[in-house]
């Protein structure tokens, strides 16, 4: 029988919303933890970045004054954001990958030694915590230079590359609350319009990017968090088998999951011998498998279980024309995906909005978040169904201002009134 969508992703779909859900409630925490004790002083106190470089929001502005600003900040956010990334994809065309990936080891160590420096001294002051300023630079000194080798060095921990990968979200993010209500706002909308145009338009930079990432058999040049799903596993009497391409470029099958099962070679050709067993336990036969080919896509996030035995053929040849072995192999490296991978973008822009709903109520961050894990799950669904590069910020977004306004404006209202009127304990 076959498995459903829900089935097949579901160690995708808890490997990438997992993070999101520790990155948006560490943001949250910040948010509370450094939050002037005034809000008011907030706005008046409030950073000069690349998102409000024409207008800074005062709290005597009118309400036109504050969106014709908020408007104005988000088209010139969205215009230098465009203008970086088309720059990024014209150096990757055209094969500067050493200085892409000195350009993200620079960032990631700028960001983690400034921007995580500044919320590092700011919880020292906050919490009162006793640390001389040479271990406090040592520690922070540590800090970034194992999160920039753990991000970009080969043979790191994964588990620790994905960790330093939302520390960096909730850095970045918890910088970005300290943008005015108004620009935050219309920022993220403008974003996720960004977002949905750079990876879907035809021409957009961000298709562009995947395009040629795709076709060079790379890596994306971008900070990216990959989720890397353990193989599906099932009540099947055989053994789980992957498909990896050896040096010489000939496809080899190995048995993962079974310990009685092993691999042999017949002519050149590596087959599996499934040594099956009967209900008590009796060796029934030893039998060898071959894969007859890889399909396109349903083998995509890494491993296939062989299905039933009704379906099986043993002893399959392999392809023998060099065209149908270079398109096993190219099926067979698409294999060892490393799962969904998520921009750090969303990181970011999902843990500020949550932020910046934390700055008015709890109500409103569950709301937040709900709505914004339900968009991310609807989008991982459209994905293992359109089987392409698909923006992951339009939904999520849409739903979590939707929702900010409708627990703002008419829930909490409610639940209030009732509240105090005592018809609502």
């Amino acid at each position: 029988m076959e498995s459903s969508i829900l089935e097949s992703m579901g160690a995708e779909i808890i490997g990438v919303m997992s993070p999101v859900s520790i990155c948006m409630f560490l943001v949250v925490l910040l948010v509370y933890a450094l939050s002037p004790s005034d809000p008011s002083s907030s706005s008046s106190s409030s950073i000069r970045t690349a998102a409000n470089l024409v207008y800074l929001e005062s709290p005597t502005d009118s309400t036109s004054q504050k969106l014709e600003g908020a408007l104005l900040n988000a088209l010139v956010f969205v215009v230098l954001i465009a203008v970086v990334t088309f720059l990024l994809v014209l150096l990757y065309y055209y094969n500067f990958t050493n200085f892409l990936k000195n350009y993200m080891r620079f960032s990631a160590f700028f960001v983690l030694a400034t921007m995580g420096g500044s919320i590092f001294l700011s919880l020292i002051q906050h919490f009162s915590i006793p640390i001389d300023s040479l271990t406090c630079f040592l520690l922070l000194f540590n800090f970034t230079l194992l999160g920039v080798l753990s991000m970009f060095a080969a043979g790191m921990p994964i588990l620790l590359r994905q960790a330093y990968m939302v520390s960096l979200g909730i850095i970045v993010a918890a910088w970005f609350t300290k943008l005015p209500e108004w620009t935050t706002w219309v920022l993220l909308v403008a974003l996720a319009l960004y977002d949905l145009v750079a990876v879907l338009a035809p021409g957009g930079p961000l298709k562009l990017l995947v395009e040629l990432a795709s076709s060079r058999d790379e890596e994306l040049p971008a900070l990216v968090y990959e989720a890397r799903p353990t193989a599906p596993r099932n009540g099947s009497p055989l053994a789980f088998l992957v498909a990896g391409v050896s040096d010489s470029g000939s496809v080899e099958l190995q048995a993962v999951s079974r310990d009685n099962d092993t691999v042999v070679d017949v002519d050149g050709e590596r087959l599996l011998l499934v040594d099956r067993h009967s209900s008590s336990g009796d060796s029934l036969s030893g039998e060898l498998f071959s894969v007859n080919a890889v399909s396109d896509r349903a083998r995509r996030f890494g491993s296939e279980i062989v299905g039933d035995e009704e379906e099986r053929s043993p002893l399959v040849q392999m392809p023998g024309s060099g065209n149908e072995r270079e398109q096993l192999r190219r099926d067979a490296t698409e294999m060892f995906s490393r799962g969904i991978k998520l921009g750090l973008g969303d990181f970011i822009f999902y843990s500020v909005l949550v932020g910046r709903a934390a700055m008015f109520d709890l109500m409103t961050v569950y709301a937040c978040y709900l709505a914004i894990i339900s968009g991310l799950g609807c989008t991982l669904i459209l994905l293992s169904v359109c089987n392409r590069a698909l923006p992951a910020l339009p939904i999520s977004i849409a739903l979590g201002v939707i929702f900010y306004f409708l627990t703002r404006l008419l829930l909490e209202p409610f639940v209030v009134g009732t509240a105090t009127n005592l018809l609502m304990f």
